[in-house]
């Protein structure tokens, strides 16, 4: 979900395990020249989700931290290619603590850019919250810092992929 920590910790997970990392998002960004505000406001969101799935989809299973982006989940094709790349992990945030997080940044976020964003921040989180709970690993997270994070994501998938292996 937009604001959990995604890219944060996405890059000190990565640096943690000696891994690459990519955004989903900047590759998007890098294809079309456009930040993500000016992709919804001339392409429209529709677009914006189809070059996202792209950008998955360009990804070759590897030794990579990938972030993506928040709405990806919902396109159903996008599990697939999630899955091929490697493990898919949610970092759950309470809706709450979301909102405190995007206070300042819901300017440059299209999806809450409205005096209600706090409200669909919320209808949001409920809609989406049940299909990141289809992810392998759920990191359950609220105030801790970006670093412990990437410390609790870091064992989880060392547990994880030791129990896929035997």
């Amino acid at each position: 979900m937009m604001g959990s920590g995604k890219t944060s910790v996405g890059r000190e997970l990565a640096h943690r395990s000696g891994r690459r990392f990519v955004d989903t998002d900047h590759l998007v960004q890098q294809q079309t020249g456009m930040t993500i505000p000016e992709i919804f406001d001339t392409l429209g969101e529709e677009e914006f989700r189809l070059r996202e799935t792209e950008a998955l989809r360009s990804l070759q299973p590897s030794d990579t931290v990938v972030a993506t982006g928040g709405g990806i989940v919902a396109r159903e094709e996008n599990w697939a290619e999630m899955r091929r790349a490697g493990t898919v992990v949610f970092l759950d945030v309470p809706w709450e603590r979301l909102a405190i997080r995007l206070r300042r940044s819901r300017f440059r976020r299209p999806l809450l850019a409205s005096d209600d964003w706090r409200e669909k921040l919320r209808a949001l989180w409920e809609a989406r919250r049940p299909l990141y709970l289809r992810a392998d690993v759920r990191i359950e997270i609220d105030r801790q810092s970006v670093a412990e994070v990437a410390r609790m994501a870091h064992r989880a998938l060392e547990e994880f992929e030791a129990g896929q292996v035997s």
